[in-house]
């Protein structure tokens, strides 16, 4: 990517999986993006199977799931799962389960934040309880035994063939990434707000796994990094399209003989909405260009998630009554908007974490 304009190759790409998405609806688009597109292999390395690119390529794929709010388990096994396995660095785990990965033949889901209180959820390391107690005598594969709850596990709709989990080591109290070789006591699916992001809740009850690394503090921030930039990617990419409908609208819908996008009140209001939109677009791609360091990521994941918010809010009051009712389709923008912006942390917390990489003192409690 050169500066923040998209290379052909990149260009060719989005245009390829805005046609698939077009063509195939919610999750029977999955198959065509991986077998025809190889979308899935993007972050995968050539010798394991994929295509070797970088944050910028799966950027231009999140734009496009955003814009049309596909529920396709793309971030939660393409990105947070594919991450995860690189940065453990367990070269037999990458081996094994990479090439399925990038194949999309194996869905893989990362087991992360826990519950934090209030009905929020902790992505931060600190907030991380599940434990992992060593297996006696192991020798069959695993050599822990996982308990406790993970919750907002990035899910499709039946449960991932691979699962990874973070879990502290009951002896030494460290945080590792550990890889579920036996089936969990409980995986469950949560109706939430938004119907187009399927979360799901993973129960351990001393569930056998193995370590794949024990510096889960290490691989949480790679994965964090990337899961916020590739987010930041899909919430722009949604944002835009908001945006789009609802300048269609303005231009299509008329009051006192005139259309409602000729009044300086709407215009100023789209204007606004533009800006935002252009904005969040410009440190998408600037995080994304620059292969998700940890300040970039955070400053894009904060600013996306309020744009798209407000973008999403404007929406709904600019298609008027008919932007209130389930049958239109504004309501599904708002809920993704206000979804996503709760997942990996709220854009507080990335502007806290911001704060902090600056070298600015952050007052801590309330």
């Amino acid at each position: 990517m050169s500066g923040l304009e998209p290379t052909p190759e990149q260009e060719e790409l989005r245009d390829t999986v805005r046609a698939v998405l077009a063509r195939h609806s919610g999750h029977t688009a999955w198959a065509p993006l991986t077998a025809q597109v190889g979308a899935a292999a993007l972050a995968v390395p050539e010798e394991y199977g994929g295509l070797g690119c970088g944050a910028a390529e799966v950027a231009v794929v999140m734009a496009e799931l955003g814009r049309a709010l596909s529920p396709v388990p793309y971030l939660g096994s393409a990105v947070l799962t594919v991450r995860a396995l690189l940065a453990a660095g367990d070269r037999r785990a990458c081996a094994e389960h990479l090439p399925g990965l990038a194949d999309g033949s194996v869905v893989g889901a990362l087991a992360w934040a826990e519950d934090a209180g209030g009905g929020r959820g902790s992505w931060d390391a600190d907030g991380l309880t599940t434990r992992a107690e060593p297996v006696p005598g192991a020798g069959t594969g695993a050599d822990r035994l996982l308990t406790g709850v993970k919750r907002y596990v990035l899910a499709g709709p039946v449960e991932p063939a691979l699962l990874l989990a973070f879990a502290r080591a009951a002896d030494t109290g460290r945080l590792g990434l550990y890889e579920l070789t036996a089936p969990p006591a409980r995986f469950t699916v949560r109706a939430t707000m938004d119907p187009t992001r399927p979360l799901a809740e993973l129960t351990l009850a001393r569930t056998p796994a193995r370590l794949l690394s024990a510096d889960g503090d290490g691989v949480l921030t790679s994965v964090r990094d990337w899961a916020c930039t590739a987010l930041a990617a899909e919430q722009a990419g949604a944002a835009g399209r908001a945006l789009e409908v609802t300048v269609r609208h303005a231009k299509d819908r008329s009051q006192f003989g005139r259309p409602i996008g000729s009044f300086q009140a709407v215009k100023h209001r789209l204007a606004d909405m533009h800006t935002a939109v252009e904005t969040a677009g410009a440190l998408a791609l600037a995080a994304a260009a620059a292969g998700a360091p940890p300040e970039l990521a955070a400053a894009a994941r904060s600013a996306c998630s309020e744009a798209y918010a407000y973008v999403a809010g404007e929406m709904i009051q600019l298609h008027g009554g008919i932007g209130i009712t389930w049958e239109h389709e504004a309501h599904t923008w708002f809920k993704r908007a206000h979804g996503s912006g709760q997942l990996f942390g709220t854009p507080a917390a990335h502007r806290e974490r911001l704060a902090r990489a600056l070298g600015f003192l952050v007052p801590s409690g309330p």
